[in-house]
C-alpha cells in the first residue's frame, strides 16, 4: 500500500492500521493524533513498559533490542508507504526510546511520569549526536536512532535521580 502525502503534517488514513507493520509503527494508532503524535506515541509506550516491569533484566533488554531492530524495518516500510521521510505519525521510535529511558527503574507512577517528561524533553531537544543522526541517517534506521540517543540521555538522568532518591531518602 503506497499513499503519497504532500506534507509530514498530513494524517494517514485509519485503514493503514489494518496492516500489522503500520499498526506497530503508528504506535497502535497513537501516532494518528493530530495533536503532538510524538507525545501520544510516548503515552502509548507506558502500558508496554508496565507489562515489562516484572521481567528480568536480560529479558527486558532482549525485548527492547528486538523492538529496536523491528523498528528499523517497520518505520522504514511505513515511511515509504506514506512517501514522507520520518512522518510525524511514525511513533514506534518513541516506544523504544521510552523503554530505554525506563530501563532499571523501579515501579512507581512518579518514575513513569518523570521518564515520560525527560524522554520527551530530550526527544524534542535532540542533543548531539541525536541532531546529527536525525539530519544525516535516513530511512527506518534514522527514524529510530535519534530516539535511541534521546532515550539514553533520559536514562542517564533517570539513573541520577534514582541514585539521589535512594541516597537521600533512605537515611
Amino acid at each position: 500500500m503506497s499513499i503519497q502525502f504532500h506534507s509530514p503534517d498530513d494524517i494517514p488514513p485509519l485503514r493503514m492500521l489494518r496492516n500489522p507493520i503500520h499498526l506497530l509503527s503508528l504506535g497502535f494508532g497513537s501516532g494518528l493524533s493530530p495533536w503532538a503524535p510524538g507525545t501520544t506515541g510516548t503515552l502509548a509506550a507506558i502500558p508496554i513498559y508496565w507489562l515489562m516491569l516484572s521481567l528480568s533484566t536480560p529479558i527486558y533488554i532482549g525485548i527492547t533490542v528486538l523492538f529496536l531492530v523491528m523498528g528499523f524495518y517497520i518505520c522504514g516500510q511505513t515511511s515509504r508507504a506514506l512517501g514522507v521521510e520520518d512522518h510525524r505519525a511514525i511513533v514506534w521510535d518513541e516506544v523504544v526510546g521510552y523503554l530505554i529511558t525506563m530501563f532499571l527503574m523501579p515501579p512507581g507512577l512518579l518514575w513513569i511520569i518523570a521518564g515520560f517528561f525527560l524522554f520527551r524533553f530530550f526527544d524534542v531537544l535532540k542533543p548531539w549526536p541525536a541532531s546529527w543522526l536525525d539530519r544525516h541517517i535516513k530511512g527506518g534506521t534514522g527514524i529510530m536512532l535519534d530516539d535511541v540517543v534521546a532515550g539514553l540521555y533520559a536514562f542517564a538522568v533517570m539513573q541520577g535521580l534514582l541514585y539521589a532518591w535512594t541516597r537521600y531518602t533512605t537515611g
